[in-house]
């Protein structure tokens, strides 16, 4: 009979708790780029429309 596998090595070594705090903080700072980007984009549709 053949020796059990070891368990997959955890990719990262954040704690649940951890993976929760960085996504929370990931929500916040990409909703700022979104926001800002939406910004810019509406200022140079503003002085120069493509279309």
């Amino acid at each position: 009979m053949a020796a059990p596998t070891p368990a997959a090595p955890k990719v990262n070594q954040m704690s649940a708790e951890q993976a929760k705090e960085f996504h929370e903080q990931f929500k916040v700072t990409y909703s700022a780029f979104v926001g800002l980007a939406a910004v810019a984009h509406l200022l140079v549709f503003a002085s120069k429309p493509w279309f």
